[in-house]
């Protein structure tokens, strides 16, 4: 059998392009596989059953294997043995039925009410800075917008009379209301802290940086880390724990 693993590694090299680590990743699976089945005295693929490949996956499971994982080796020995099948190596195809298990998702990690009103308090209102934070911080929770979306927004984006913010994603847009907390603090970063952001260039975003110009990704992850910090927050925050968290 080690012979067909090699040629299944050449034709997803050769055929179908894969890279390094898929490679090394099926090469992994099926010889993994095939140490299980030569322990059992099935040496050749043509003698593969349904229900040795059955077993073999009782054993990744009975061996403490996590679903995610016995699902990738269900994955590899598909592949593997629809090449020899189609390649006319083997007569019929025993993985053709194999079933992967279920892989339970993992509900997303969220901050408690407390724990955002502590990061929310984090930047403060001293500085052009921290009132320009403190907005978006509560835009973001307020809208469970997209990070990309909040530093993309522009001036013209804001519709007030009718508090609400238009999201553009490529050719799609998306009209999400806000409520009054973050209505206020985007008025006062607007009224107290934007014109000193700027200085006299030209800048057509929401929420410059401190330069004037516009806002990265990395710079907003930048600082909400280190507002993560001050708060004593000891969970993981990405910018995308906000957009759940306001879920």
């Amino acid at each position: 059998m080690e012979q067909e693993i090699k040629g299944f590694m050449s034709y997803l090299h050769n055929v179908k392009k894969t890279s390094r680590n898929t490679e090394l990743s099926y090469q992994r699976d099926l010889m993994k596989m095939m140490h299980f089945l030569r322990k059992r005295k099935v040496e050749n693929a043509k003698e593969v059953t349904e229900t040795a490949l059955n077993s073999y996956i009782l054993d990744l499971e009975k061996n403490g294997m996590s679903a995610a994982t016995v699902s990738r080796h269900i994955a590899s020995m598909k592949g593997f043995y629809l090449y020899l099948w189609k390649e006319g190596s083997i007569s019929f195809d025993p993985a053709e039925n194999l079933k992967a298990p279920k892989v339970e998702k993992k509900l997303p990690e969220i901050m408690s009410v407390e724990e955002m009103e502590r990061l929310l308090e984090q930047p403060g209102d001293r500085t052009s800075k921290g009132l320009r934070d403190t907005a978006m911080l509560e835009l973001l929770y307020a809208t469970g917008m997209r990070v990309t979306e909040l530093i993309s927004l522009k001036l013209d984006d804001v519709n007030w009379k009718l508090d609400y913010i238009v999201c553009r994603d490529r050719n799609k847009e998306r009209i999400i209301p806000f409520g009054p907390k973050a209505k206020k603090a985007l008025e006062r970063y607007l009224k107290e802290a934007r014109g000193r952001l700027v200085g006299d260039k030209i800048c057509e975003m929401l929420f410059p940086n401190c330069s004037g110009g516009g806002m990265s990704r990395q710079g907003f992850w930048k600082l909400l880390k280190q507002y993560v910090k001050q708060a004593g927050i000891e969970m993981e925050i990405t910018p995308h724990t906000l957009r759940h968290s306001c879920a």
